[in-house]
């Protein structure tokens, strides 16, 4: 698709939150599209995640805890560990609560992530890393002068 050319001034009379809820609800939508393909939702995904990334570290208290701000739609975190656990993706320690992936958790991961990878590199066509950084900071700023956190989540 190709652009219209606006001035610079029309540019920067622009609504932020008009153009990062489009945003949003583009990039939400799509990934959310892909990841119903293999039956997940987003928190299916960072739960698959953050069990890859620390294996046996997060308990359903202190991953519920981790992710509930970023979960909009009102979905049961305890129903989600249910289920990757009833499908054989994710295992609980019975001592520790700490939650790892099987094998095949660990291959439902992988294609997720392909899946949102295709949705990231649909988002970043025609625009290059310094104008994605740019609009980054940008959104950093914007979301910290408001008094939010604008840091990057660690």
């Amino acid at each position: 698709m190709t652009l219209k050319e606006y001035p610079h001034e029309a540019l920067a009379a622009q609504p932020i939150g008009a153009w990062t809820g489009e945003v949003y609800r583009r990039v939400v939508g799509a990934l959310r599209e892909q990841l119903a393909v293999e039956g997940l939702t987003q928190p299916h995904w960072w739960t698959l995640n953050h069990a890859a990334g620390a294996p046996g570290t997060w308990t359903r208290t202190t991953l519920t805890e981790r992710l509930a701000r970023y979960e909009d739609l009102g979905i049961d975190f305890g129903e989600v560990f249910d289920d990757l656990t009833s499908r054989g993706w994710l295992l609980e320690d019975a001592a520790t609560g700490g939650m790892s992936l099987t094998e095949a958790g660990e291959a439902a991961r992988l294609r997720a992530r392909e899946r949102n990878l295709n949705v990231h590199r649909r988002a970043h066509e025609g625009v290059d890393e310094a104008e994605f950084v740019t609009a980054v900071n940008v959104l950093r700023r914007i979301t910290a002068n408001l008094g939010g956190d604008g840091n990057l989540p660690d």
